[in-house]
C-alpha cells in the first residue's frame, strides 16, 4: 500500500459485502414467496421484501464505488486523500442512514412511514428503487456531495489521468441525475419520464463510466500494460457508452404516452448499447494477452475478465433481447425484464466491486502480492459458483418470461396473471435453487478471507 489514506476504503468494502449478503438473502425470501405466497405473511409482505432487496442493491453498489474511489484515487493522483477523516465520517453517516431506512421498511408500515418522514412536505416516496424517505434522500445528497468534494479536491492537488477524469465525470453524473428523485410531477406520464432520468441514466450511463475507470485501474495494476494503451481503449468505450446510454433512455418511453418518435430513437440506440460492453470484453482480454508482468494475484485478473464477459451477456445480450419496440410490446413487465436486470446488475456492478476488492483488500491486509494460493483457489471456486448460479437464475427467469408471454400476450386463448404464475411455479423453484447457489458461493468467497498465509 503506497498511501496510508487508502485504508479508509477497507470499511466501505467490508460493509458493501455485508449488504450483498443481505440483498441475496432477501432475494431468496422473495423467491420462496413466489412459490408459497403466504410465506412470512403478514410479517414481511412481498412489497417490503422487494423494497429491501432493491434498496440494498443500490446502497451496496454506492458503498463499493466509494471504497474503490478512495483506494484508487491516491494512487492515480500520487497524493494522499484530501480528507481521510471526512471519508470516515461519510461512511458512518451513510451506514446509519442506510440501516435506519431498511429498519423503517421492515418495521413501519410504508403508509405510516411517509407520514413520519415528512413526505407531505415534498412528496418523493412510492416509486420503485426510489422508495427512500425524504430525510434519507437528503442524506444521500449530503453523502454524495462529501464524496465528490473529497475526490475532487484530491484530484485537483495531484496528478490527473484519464482514469480520474472518467471516474469524476461518472461521479458528477451520479450526483446530478439523483436530483430527479426529488421531482415527482402530478402527471403520471411525466412522472415516469423523469423517473427514468435517475434510474436509467445511473445504470446505463454514469455508473458505466465509474465501472470502466475501476476496470482500467485494476488492469493496469495486474497486467503492467502501458497506461497510454489502456487510455485509448477507455476513451473509445466511454464515448460509445455515453452516446448509446443517453439516447437509450428512449427504450423506456415506448408505451407510456410519450411521442411516437421514441419508438425509433429507443430501438436504434438499444441496438447500439451492447457494443460498449463488447468492446469491454475485447479490452479486458486484449490487456490480459498483452500483459507485461505476471502478477501473483491471479484472481483479480479473473474477476476483471469475468466482469467484462458477464456485463456483456447481462446488460448487452439480454438487454438487446427485449428492447426493440416491436418485441418490447410483448415482453415488457414479464420475468424477461427481471432476468435482464439480475444479470446486468450482477455482471456490471457487483462483479466490478468483487474485482477491486479482490485486488485491493489483500494489499490493505498487508499482502501486497495477493492472497495465498490456497485462498485464491477457494475464491476461484466461489467465482464459478456465483457465476453459474446467476446464469442459471437468469435462464430460469427467461423461461418464466417466455411462458408468461405465451400465456398472457400471444394468441387467442389467453389466461389470467395468477393462472400464468401457477403454471410457472416449477420454474420459480429452479430459480430459487440457483439463487441459493449464488448465496453459498458468496459464503465460500467470505471463507477465503480467513485462510491463513502459507509459511514460506
Amino acid at each position: 500500500m503506497k498511501y496510508s489514506s487508502q485504508m479508509v476504503a477497507k470499511p466501505y468494502f467490508i460493509f458493501a459485502l455485508i449488504l450483498l449478503a443481505g440483498e441475496i438473502l432477501f432475494g431468496l425470501l422473495m423467491a420462496i414467496q413466489y412459490v408459497y405466497g403466504d410465506f412470512l405473511f403478514p410479517l414481511i409482505p412481498f412489497n417490503v421484501l422487494r423494497m429491501v432487496h432493491t434498496n440494498l442493491l443500490i446502497v451496496l453498489i454506492l458503498f463499493g464505488f466509494m471504497g474503490a474511489t478512495y483506494y484508487l484515487i491516491p494512487e492515480e493522483t500520487e497524493s494522499e486523500l484530501w480528507s481521510p477523516k471526512l471519508a470516515i465520517v461519510t461512511f458512518w453517516v451513510f451506514l446509519v442512514a442506510g440501516v435506519t431506512t431498511i429498519l423503517g421498511y421492515l418495521f413501519v408500515p410504508y403508509a405510516h412511514l411517509t407520514e413520519l418522514t415528512f413526505n407531505n412536505l415534498l412528496p418523493t416516496m412510492g416509486r420503485e428503487f426510489l422508495e427512500q424517505p425524504l430525510p434519507t434522500k437528503v442524506g444521500i445528497v449530503l453523502v454524495v456531495l462529501s464524496y465528490l468534494l473529497n475526490t475532487g479536491m484530491t484530484i485537483l492537488k495531484g496528478r490527473r489521468t484519464v482514469i480520474t477524469t472518467v471516474l469524476m465525470t461518472g461521479l458528477i453524473g451520479l450526483a446530478f441525475f439523483f436530483l430527479f428523485a426529488f421531482y415527482v410531477p402530478d402527471n403520471l406520464i411525466m412522472d415516469k419520464f423523469f423517473w427514468w432520468f435517475t434510474v436509467h441514466l445511473w445504470v446505463e450511463a454514469t455508473w458505466e463510466l465509474i465501472m470502466g475507470a475501476i476496470l482500467a485501474f485494476v488492469l493496469i495494476k495486474v497486467t503492467g500494460v502501458d497506461r497510454e494503451h489502456i487510455d485509448k481503449w477507455l476513451y473509445l468505450i466511454i464515448a460509445m457508452t455515453m452516446v448509446s446510454g443517453i439516447l437509450g433512455t428512449g427504450h423506456h418511453f415506448f408505451y407510456m404516452g410519450a411521442p411516437e418518435y421514441w419508438l425509433w430513437i429507443g430501438s436504434i440506440s438499444s441496438a447500439v448499447e451492447p457494443l460498449p460492453f463488447l468492446l469491454m470484453v475485447l479490452f479486458a482480454f486484449t490487456m490480459s494477452r498483452e500483459r507485461k508482468i505476471q502478477h501473483d494475484n491471479e484472481m483479480a485478473l479473473t474477476w476483471a475478465k469475468g466482469t467484462a464477459v458477464m456485463a456483456f451477456i447481462g446488460a448487452g445480450v439480454w438487454g438487446f433481447f427485449h428492447t426493440l419496440a416491436p418485441v418490447n410490446m410483448f415482453t415488457h413487465g414479464t420475468q424477461l425484464t427481471a432476468a435482464h436486470g439480475h444479470l446486468s446488475f450482477y455482471g456490471a456492478y457487483i462483479m466490478i466491486i468483487f474485482t477491486i476488492i479482490s485486488y485491493a483488500m489483500p494489499i490493505l491486509r498487508g499482502r501486497p502480492h495477493g492472497n495465498c494460493a490456497k485462498a485464491q483457489k477457494v475464491e476461484l471456486t466461489s467465482f464459478w459458483m456465483m457465476n453459474i448460479g446467476m446464469m442459471g437464475l437468469t435462464l430460469a427467469l427467461s423461461a418464466a418470461g417466455i411462458v408468461q408471454i405465451l400465456d398472457q400476450r400471444v394468441g387467442t386463448e389467453l389466461i389470467g396473471f395468477m393462472e400464468s404464475q401457477e403454471s410457472i411455479a416449477g420454474i420459480y423453484m429452479v430459480r430459487g435453487g440457483f439463487g441459493l447457489l449464488v448465496f453459498i458461493g458468496l459464503m465460500t468467497y467470505f471463507s477465503s478471507f480467513f485462510i491463513k498465509e502459507e509459511a514460506k
